[in-house]
């Protein structure tokens, strides 16, 4: 039966992995750094504008659970981004099985491989980012972490264990799903997430097409947390606009802050993307783009 299941996985992740954006990439190097003894890997991204004598923010985006570094480059489509806002863009691969496919996150309940071998993931990311520091100017105020579907999970995962470093995470279609969250400090937080999710649910619980066995925390359980955490005001504006309604808090400590953009009628997909990550994908509402929404969130929240 395990074997079974591993095969269907392989193939609808396979599919996942597949994206029809295809950005110009021929310059982004695939690049490797070992961590407790497992070598590790990782696409670098710099913007052509990159100055060493200026302190540069930094972002990190995860790939989903099943894809890979390569993937989440193309459907994230935060390239271009880079390269008209200043900020050095990093695509890290998980672990699996298989060298560079079916890959995941230890986002703490989730997901597979990388949660069944107790993969440091939080260690791989601190001594990634500590490498890149150590070749590049990054402005250590601005360091953020973002991710689809369990790379969101593992974002939350970092602003749990990596706060010192983290000024804000941004999570599409992913929760908290660490139950020894305990920040250092407040982190500011924008999070993502289709109503209809049939993958990792808006309300929590076990998604009808989930291929994992998690009761996910819901996105209001997660962001409870969160604005407790942060201090916030309880009391959210809001706006609604074509398929989303906006709220954010303000008035968080540490100069933090807490948005949601719930897509209604959504589903487990980037926003903005030209189309789902796989033939079993689903389809992303052309409304908003989440790599835009999150950029912007970012670059108005470094560390105080």
């Amino acid at each position: 039966m395990k074997r079974i299941l591993f095969a269907l996985l392989a193939l609808t992740f396979s599919l996942l992995a597949c994206s029809r954006n295809v950005p110009n990439t021929s310059a982004d190097p695939t690049l490797a750094l070992t961590h407790e003894d497992i070598e590790r890997t990782y696409i670098l991204h710099i913007p052509s504008s990159y100055d060493e004598s200026k302190p540069t923010p930094l972002v990190l985006s995860f790939h989903g659970g099943g894809g890979n570094a390569e993937n989440q480059r193309r459907v994230s489509g935060f390239n271009d981004l880079s390269d008209e806002n200043g900020f050095i863009v990093v695509y890290p691969n998980g672990t699996g099985r298989l060298e560079d496919t079916i890959l995941t996150w230890n986002g703490g309940n989730c997901c597979g491989y990388a949660v069944a071998n107790n993969i440091d993931d939080v260690g791989f990311i601190r001594a990634l980012v500590a490498e890149l520091q150590s070749q590049y100017n990054i402005d250590p105020k601005r360091i953020y972490a973002t991710g689809f579907s369990n790379g969101g999970i593992m974002s939350y995962r970092l602003a749990c264990d990596a706060a010192d470093i983290f000024a804000a995470i941004g999570a599409v279609s992913g929760t908290l799903n660490y139950d020894q969250c305990q920040p250092s400090q407040p982190v500011s937080v924008i999070h993502i997430h289709g109503t209809d999710d049939t993958h990792l649910p808006y309300n929590g619980g076990r998604g009808d097409d989930s291929l994992t066995q998690v009761d996910y925390k819901s996105v209001d359980e997660t962001l409870d947390f969160w604005l407790n955490f942060d201090q916030c005001n309880l009391t959210p504006a809001k706006e609604s606009f074509d398929d989303v309604q906006h709220e954010s808090y303000s008035g968080c400590a540490n100069e933090s802050d807490i948005e949601l953009y719930a897509i209604v009628g959504g589903k487990h997909a980037w926003p903005g993307s030209d189309g789902p990550a796989g033939p079993n994908g689903d389809e992303p509402t052309q409304s908003i783009s989440a790599s835009k929404l999150i950029w912007e969130f970012f670059a108005a929240h470094p560390k105080p």
